[in-house]
């Protein structure tokens, strides 16, 4: 099938809009009529090298939604027609990470950079004649793509697609980072340091967690603005900013729990966070640095002598199968709030824009909306 895609070259290039050849679905694989996708943060790690790719060119993309149009032999539970939401990370089901309730450290993940398919070791993409690596296997940045049942979760069909998109990553890895890896109690003060997608996810999941204040921190003002709308109770434009209030408000114990969801991890920010952090805390980072950094800013002595604890996280320690449906039961009942997480929907065309927005923190989440013109 020929389409269209946004492929990138080489570093610190813009995405190309062009087109490619997608092909049809083996075994164990079915192909999906993509209809949104989000702009993550981590598809731009990839143009800055930050997270390393074997080669060029590259399909951007790795959260999506859409409808099933064809389906391989030995396909289980997922038919034509089905509504589908794409988990950036497969689950087998049968690994050792996935048969202890860690999926989302499921061993098909070793390969979700090679953009070889987990089906049968090749290529599903082409574009100018070459073999296209799919950001996480996937490539939702164009409008068609086939994928291994792995990465595809059923949904219910009265979801709309933009909102169901978000699902697939940022709002998980979020709301995970507060309610599974932070394990967030009732009455727990919480610091939620970078407030775009997934920590405005990871602020909601400490609302409903039961946490009695909510610290956000983050640079821009119109972010911290709508932190406040979405349950915090405290924002700052910084953590240097938030330490005396912090300790004022929490009468010198400070947050229970804090969690790093910046758009880029540096490593000066873990002893910043650990300030904030209370004895016997837990400070979980989420945000992804660049791959070659390993220098970490930390007091040893204060970290061990207040027995504090540094958790790393990935997809919010969630299980795609239970918790993808959850959480869109949970915004069908008004219990999560996904509808203002979308600031602004793009063309395929306008993805440069919509990067350049979220560079420039005018989103929490931009998506690319996929019509008929993209096809």
């Amino acid at each position: 099938m020929k389409t269209k895609g946004a492929i990138l070259w080489g570093l610190n290039e813009p995405w190309s809009v062009e087109e490619i050849e997608i092909g049809d679905p083996v075994a164990g694989e079915v192909q999906i009529r993509m209809e949104a996708a989000g702009m993550c943060h981590s598809d731009h790690h990839i143009v800055t090298g930050a997270t390393p790719m074997p080669s060029f060119p590259v399909m951007g993309g790795h959260e999506g939604s859409g409808v099933i149009t064809k389906v391989g032999d030995g396909v289980v539970g997922l038919e034509v027609g089905d509504h589908v939401v794409l988990s950036f990370i497969p689950a087998c089901g049968r690994c050792p990470s996935c048969a202890t309730g860690h999926s989302n450290l499921c061993d098909l993940g070793a390969g979700l950079l090679s953009g070889m398919a987990i089906s049968d070791g090749t290529y599903r993409i082409q574009a100018r004649g070459q073999h296209v690596i799919p950001m996480c296997l996937l490539g939702t940045f164009s409008p068609y793509m086939t994928v291994n049942q792995t990465q595809v979760v059923k949904i219910d069909k009265d979801v709309p697609f933009e909102l169901a998109a978000l699902v697939g990553c940022g709002v998980p890895t979020g709301w995970g980072s507060a309610t599974h890896v932070a394990d967030v109690k009732p009455g727990e003060a919480v610091a939620v340091i970078g407030v775009g997608g997934v920590g405005m996810s990871a602020l909601q999941g400490a609302v409903a967690s039961g946490a009695r204040q909510i610290f956000a921190i983050d640079p821009v003002p119109w972010k911290r603005e709508q932190a406040l709308k979405f349950g915090a109770t405290h924002a700052y434009p910084s953590m240097a900013e938030a330490l005396m209030p912090i300790m004022e408000t929490t009468w010198g114990r400070m947050a229970d729990k804090t969690i790093i969801t910046v758009g880029e991890m540096r490593g000066e920010y873990v002893e910043e966070a650990l300030q904030l952090t209370a004895k016997n805390g837990r400070c979980v980072v989420t945000a992804m640095g660049h791959m070659t950094d390993m220098d970490v800013k930390l007091n040893a002595f204060l970290f061990a002598m207040l027995q504090k604890d540094l958790q790393g996280n990935i997809f919010g320690g969630c299980n795609a199968r239970v918790d993808i449906p959850n959480l869109l039961a949970m915004y069908k009942a008004g219990q999560l709030n996904l509808a203002d997480m979308v600031t602004r929907t793009y063309t395929l065309e306008q993805v440069n824009d919509g990067y350049q927005d979220m560079l420039d923190g005018k989103n929490i989440r931009g998506v690319i909306r996929y019509t008929d013109a993209d096809r």
